[in-house]
């Protein structure tokens, strides 16, 4: 019996994602990513290309997978937020792959485009039901929103050794999504129904 090609892509894929999470495109070897997965180092060519478009599948692959463990909300943009900083927490290579991604392939590929493409149209749907504000531009509401979402993570070590707890502990973890998601109500709501009981609603349930 042959053996099973779709098994040995999934272990290339799953080698792949760790190796460029760590080492990011350049500094990533294919030969490690070929013995991790128990493979012939020419079926990564075979199967996925050059090691670049390798590279962009597997970051590909981590935005679709978090599109679809993390459902994007329009219409609850904090709750998304908070979601969203659990999920980071839960998958820290997924903001390293990203990382990595805008240092070395600062033209963005179209998969990618394409994974926020839906996102943008939400929001600018979303604007016109009153739901978020139309003072911001719809891609710049997204990009706030994930810059808020990530700072803890992308903030300076320096920074975060200046917190009132250890900066990973899940108290200090909890009180920061607390106030990001807060920031994220602020920055959204429409003016003309922030001073809504409706809206000043408390922030969503936390989850260290």
């Amino acid at each position: 019996m042959p053996p099973d090609a779709t098994a040995t892509k999934k272990r290339l894929l799953t080698a792949a994602y760790h190796e460029f999470a760590q080492f990011g495109l350049a500094g990533a070897r294919v030969d490690r990513i070929a013995e991790a997965a128990q493979a012939n180092k020419r079926l990564i060519y075979v199967h996925f290309g050059n090691k670049d478009d390798l590279f962009d599948l597997v970051v590909a692959n981590s935005l679709e997978d978090l599109a679809q463990a993390v459902p994007f909300t329009a219409d609850d943009l904090p709750g998304y937020a908070g979601s969203l900083f659990d999920y980071l927490l839960d998958h820290p290579q997924v903001l390293r792959l990203t990382g990595w991604s805008q240092l070395e392939r600062p033209d963005a590929p179209p998969a990618q485009v394409e994974a926020y493409r839906p996102k943008i149209g939400a929001i600018s749907s979303a604007q016109q039901q009153d739901l978020v504000t139309t003072e911001v531009t719809p891609a710049d509401v997204l990009a706030l929103l994930l810059g808020l979402t990530t700072a803890w993570a992308n903030a300076s070590p320096a920074l975060r050794s200046l917190a009132d707890q250890p900066p990973w502990d899940p108290e200090r973890l909890r009180i920061h999504r607390a106030a990001m998601t807060a920031a994220v109500r602020a920055l959204t709501t429409p003016p003309s129904t922030s001073g809504d009981e409706n809206t000043a609603r408390p922030p969503t349930a936390l989850t260290p």
